[in-house]
């Protein structure tokens, strides 16, 4: 053995999650839509599970344990036994409910045709270019174009750069280029957010107009707010600047804005939490959810006593794994109804006022009240929604810090930005609030804050900084 060479062991723990214990945080993690594409992939590979009815099961289940011929068959026994159960339950759930009247099928079937289907700005556009008159190549041109459009409707590259790079004359592509931005949405196709308000103005005949000089000439002093300095250079008054400014606000800098670049998504809230009885009552989505069960073919066939080993072995796995997956999918709907309980009651005073009565609210108590680990309610209400009296909310909305005030008490950091929020919108616009204002006079109210934190906030918000508010 070469001396540089050596033999040496070295002794290392590594903790690895089984494939059922994966399986189940997945199940606690997934929102209700992604859980139902698991439910349905899982039904595909196991063949001894079945959908009930449109409801989740909530059937009580025993840990696993490896288990003897006879164990198994008492299990059996005790499955079919919870099976009939379950029949009887349907039945007679089916039998009060009672069939849907004509116009609960009405309504239902006005729901379904009132899914629109979205439609994309290329899609739009290639409909426009049907209609139009032009040369092959003028026509592939526009195609072009409208591949390299960005998701504001803004070509991506200038019509001379293009030339240069793929050798096509530059009189073509201005050509298929003025086609392009003829279309509707008006702004379409510009090479720069200039170009595009100024396309704007043009289609509304204001293309010699104060505003069409604003925007050539002084665009960035304009979204500066420098009306005094765009006033002198032009030799007009501020107050004609200010009339030039609302009609500038109605032009759209995003000319694809109100076109889908991919599929709508569609929030569905895993809980509700309703006004009951005079309380805050918190019940489970469950009907997004099909009711899983043991399909009685595959008992049929365990309990055939000259059925081959190795048949009874695999059905006995997916019974095994069909089960694990219906209690962890009730596990999941009971940890998520006990944390969403948790939450209202710490967060009355939001369901009854709103966002500016949030109270501050970490996840570590939750959990201690709950009795799992802070981890678990950081899974469980990952893409979960709420829907409260105060509409639809993340379930993570309701987790946030807090500042203290002059009581003692602490207020969420969401109720301090609603205050901000509502001192901005009532402030005088030709004198706006300072940020150091603005900690003034919330300190005043008791919460206190450094402006360094009502800039933060602010800014989170969307809001502009005082002088980008003033108005003159």
């Amino acid at each position: 053995m070469n001396p540089s060479q050596s033999l040496s062991q070295n002794l290392s723990q590594q903790q690895r999650l089984s494939p059922q214990l994966q399986q189940s945080l997945n199940i606690l993690q997934a929102p209700v839509f992604e859980l139902r594409q698991m439910i349905d992939v899982e039904m595909a590979q196991n063949p001894v599970l079945e959908a009930e009815s449109t409801d989740v099961s909530l059937e009580q289940e025993r840990p696993e344990s490896d288990l003897d011929d006879d164990g198994f068959d008492k299990e059996f026994n005790e499955l079919s036994q919870m099976d009939e159960e379950w029949r009887t339950y349907l039945a007679q759930s089916n039998a009060a409910r009672g069939p849907r009247t004509a116009e609960e099928e009405e309504r239902r079937q006005f729901l379904f045709d009132s899914l629109a289907t979205s439609v994309t700005l290329q899609d739009h556009l290639i409909q426009q270019l049907a209609m139009v008159d032009a040369r092959p190549e003028i026509r592939r041109l526009v195609e072009m174009l409208v591949g390299s459009l960005d998701d504001r409707g803004f070509l991506g590259a200038k019509t001379g750069d293009l030339s240069l790079e793929f050798g096509i004359p530059i009189a073509d592509l201005e050509a298929a280029k003025a086609i392009l931005q003829s279309f509707d949405p008006p702004g379409v196709g510009a090479e720069d957010l200039r170009e595009s308000l100024l396309l704007q103005l043009k289609r509304d005949g204001r293309e010699h107009s104060l505003e069409s000089r604003i925007i050539s000439q002084h665009l960035d002093d304009f979204a500066h707010k420098r009306y005094p300095h765009i006033a002198r250079r032009l030799s007009v008054d501020v107050a004609d600047i200010n009339r030039a400014a609302s009609v500038i606000a109605q032009l759209n800098p995003r000319p694809a804005g109100s076109f889908s670049s991919s599929p709508r998504q569609f929030v569905t809230p895993d809980v509700h939490v309703e006004w009951q009885a005079g309380r805050y009552a918190v019940t489970m989505d469950e009907g997004q959810l099909p009711r899983l069960r043991i399909s009685n073919l595959y008992k049929d066939i365990m309990s055939k006593p000259g059925e081959r080993d190795n048949v009874r072995s695999y059905i006995r796995d997916k019974i095994r794994s069909g089960k694990f997956l219906i209690r962890s999918i009730h596990q999941r709907q009971q940890t998520i109804q006990r944390i969403a309980e948790e939450i209202v009651e710490r967060q009355q005073d939001f369901m009854r006022l709103g966002p500016s009565a949030l109270r501050p609210l970490n996840m570590a108590t939750v959990a201690d009240a709950v009795g799992v680990h802070e981890t678990t309610v950081s899974r469980a209400i990952a893409g979960k929604y709420m829907s409260t009296p105060q509409g639809i909310r993340e379930m993570r909305y309701f987790f946030t810090s807090g500042l203290a005030t002059d009581d003692g008490e602490q207020r969420s950091n969401t109720s301090v930005k609603t205050a901000l929020a509502e001192l901005i919108r009532s402030e005088d616009g030709t004198s706006p609030l300072s940020d150091e204002d603005i900690a003034r006079l919330l300190t005043e109210r008791g919460v206190r804050i450094a402006r360094r934190t009502v800039a933060k906030y602010r800014e989170a918000l969307g809001i502009l900084p005082s002088h980008l508010r003033r108005t003159y």
